[in-house]
């Protein structure tokens, strides 16, 4: 028998590099397929689940027309942006995962009202109508609320903590839709059974089709470091999810868990009892920390998540750098998208978010249409955002952030909500009409050819220390509070409108918060603005120390969106005036550096920041540009295409 060498070992260890990779494979999955198959065309799996449990790196999993009423759970990611496990709806095909099950059986309590009974046993592990919805920075409004939901024809019913507001509902006064209150519903479960009434009003329940959640996601896996998944093309609803605050594991009707390189793409996602889509974190840096121990304040809890999340590897290279783009999201109680640390140097492109937080039966400090913690160079690009209440909240460690060309409307509570972030960070062509565009408790933006037809709201924030980081790093360097300012506003237009009774305060005018239309609200702040090339119509009134404002009275703007079909128009008067404004490029040498970090405003990549097209697109004058978004729009009455 010949003895193999060392050298001969060597000899053969290039051969077995040049032998072809393991070829792809696509499964298929068809309501009418069996799990016992072997997932091939002809012989399709029954449910997603067990394709992910076939799948492996490269391979795509392909599933036909149907309801798949699954948690997809996938065991396994890809390994590489090159070898990801892609699950895609097939084309012209509609796709829904489901986290719900169809009722049937229920038996008339009273008038409008009916009853069904459901053993305990029919929800395993997890029964949405026991499961409290709890967290930190959780606000149940003075009652219980559950996971569970309840749904007539795909429309969610509202809970009540009462059976006698099942038997007599009232309009709930504080929700957007008050007729829709009326339809309610109510569960208590015994040791044995779950029992749920609900007021159908003239329908009958088993005439109709009647959903109950049951599931906690519909597609999220269930241990971090499952990398470079593709989820495509799907109907993705219904999800008894739990309150994903900062400071816990994050579980969305469909999330990342901790991992890296996914894309979410061209779905349609509703009906999260709380997140929609989470970039969240994992549970082991902690687990609704403040909530266990109240004797500490949130802020420091949540510092020690992220020195607990740094030790076991947040960074670029483990974690992050998701896309999220061209999905259309709404019907989430807290957020469209939420993150916490889990979202670094991800993008997140020409969504259509609405409709969050429409019941407002519960609320929080985490919500909003997206809702990100550790937004570090992160793009959030081309989105349309409305009726969400609040629309983007950058919270803690917005650095090297971009948020450009989108639009936001129709939220109540504010459009951009910049918190203890110390920049830089660049707010650059964006669209915000509704009643307050930009709540500013952070230093070191940069807002540029913005049209703001709101208020500003400006305050510090002297009594937490937040961090900032290295450049394009999650790694510290240091913690300091938010004294405010520093911030720079170039070529945007400003509308005013009816200003606000000053809030009596005792404070000095430097730490006191102001609120209202136009830059004077920065004008008390203790680092200094740069402001140029702006114009304010209204009555919006300039910062104090701007040397080239554009005050304009011939016309008031009054801007309003008009929908025709599937296209949106922003109908506004911008007169003749734009063209006398001193505006100048805006670049990252323009910009200078963020006053905290000391860093420069660039792109994420470490690139060169140029200003230099529109919110659609449009190339912008290299040496005069256009205040606002758009980019020579002509004058007078004016109809510019949004979408």
């Amino acid at each position: 028998m010949m003895r193999m060498t060392r050298r001969m070992v060597g000899l053969l260890v290039p051969l077995s590099l040049l032998m072809p990779a393991a070829e792809a494979v696509e499964y298929h999955v068809s309501i009418q397929g069996r799990d016992g198959n072997d997932g091939s065309a002809g012989a399709p799996f029954r449910t997603i689940s067990a394709a992910a449990q076939a799948a492996q790196p490269g391979d795509v999993v392909t599933v036909h027309a149907g309801t798949y009423r699954e948690r997809v759970t996938p065991p396994r990611g890809g390994t590489s942006e090159a070898s990801r496990i892609v699950y895609r709806a097939a084309a012209g095909e509609t796709v829904v995962v489901s986290g719900a099950e169809v009722i049937r059986g229920w038996t008339l309590f009273q008038p409008g009202v009916w009853k069904v009974t459901i053993p305990n046993a029919f929800f395993g592990s997890y029964n949405p109508y026991r499961d409290l919805i709890v967290g930190d920075w959780f606000n149940d409004k003075g009652r219980p609320h559950h996971t569970g939901e309840v749904y007539l024809n795909g429309k969610s019913l509202w809970e009540t903590n009462l059976l006698e507001r099942v038997m007599h509902p009232q309009a709930f006064a504080d929700g957007r839709d008050r007729e829709g209150s009326m339809w309610t519903w109510f569960a208590e479960v015994d040791d044995r059974n779950t029992h749920i009434y609900a007021n159908f009003h003239d329908r009958n329940p088993n005439e109709e089709l009647v959903e109950i959640n049951v599931r906690d996601s519909c597609f999220y896996p269930d241990a971090p470091g499952r990398d470079f998944i593709t989820v495509s093309g799907f109907h993705l609803k219904q999800a008894a999810t739990q309150w994903a605050a900062p400071t816990a594991e994050q579980i969305g009707l469909i999330g990342t868990h901790w991992s890296k390189g996914w894309i979410i793409e061209n779905n349609v996602i509703s009906d999260s009892k709380c997140s929609c889509v989470t970039l969240g974190k994992d549970r082991k840096t902690g687990h609704n920390v403040w909530m266990n121990d109240p004797s500490r304040d949130g802020a420091i809890h949540y510092n020690e998540v992220i020195l607990r999340a740094l030790e076991i590897g947040w960074s670029r290279e483990k974690i992050g750098s998701h896309i999220v783009r061209n999905n259309t999201i709404f019907n989430c109680e807290q957020a469209g998208i939420a993150g916490s640390l889990g979202a670094v140097y991800s993008q997140i492109l020409n969504n259509h978010i609405y409709s969050v937080w429409a019941k407002r039966q519960f609320t929080g400090a985490e919500m909003g249409g997206i809702k990100l913690h550790a937004a570090i160079d992160v793009v959030i690009k081309g989105n349309r955002i409305h009726n969400a209440g609040r629309g983007l909240w950058l919270d803690w460690m917005a650095q090297g952030t971009r948020v450009t060309g989108n639009l936001f409307y129709d939220n109540t509570t504010d459009d951009i909500f910049a918190e203890v972030d110390h920049g830089p960070f660049v707010v650059d062509n964006n669209v915000l009409l509704s009643e307050i565009s930009l709540r500013d408790w952070s230093e070191g933006g940069a807002y540029a050819h913005n049209l703001m037809a709101g208020r500003i709201s400006s305050s510090p924030e002297l009594n937490r220390s937040t961090p900032y980081h290295r450049a394009h790093s999650t790694a510290l360097a240091g913690l300091s509070n938010i004294k405010g300012g520093d911030d720079r506003f170039y070529n945007n237009i400003l509308i005013g409108g009816i200003e606000p009774p000053p809030t009596a305060s005792s404070a000095p005018a430097p730490a006191r918060r102001f609120d209202g239309y136009g830059l004077w609200v920065y004008d008390t702040r203790e680092a200094p603005l740069q402001a140029a090339g702006n114009v304010y119509f209204s009555g919006a009134r300039p910062y104090s120390r701007e040397t080239t404002p554009l005050v304009s009275t011939a016309v008031q703007p009054k801007p309003r969106i008009v929908e025709e079909g599937d296209h949106g128009y922003l109908i506004l008067n911008l007169g003749s005036d734009l063209a006398q404004a001193a505006t100048q490029r805006v670049t990252t040498g323009h910009l200078g550096t963020a006053r905290i970090p000391k860093l420069a405003f660039e792109n994420a990549d470490g690139s060169e920041l140029i200003l230099s097209t529109d919110f659609a697109g449009k190339p912008r004058s290299e040496t005069r540009p256009t205040p606002g978004p758009f980019e020579k729009p002509g004058q007078g009455e004016l109809k510019i295409a949004l979408w």
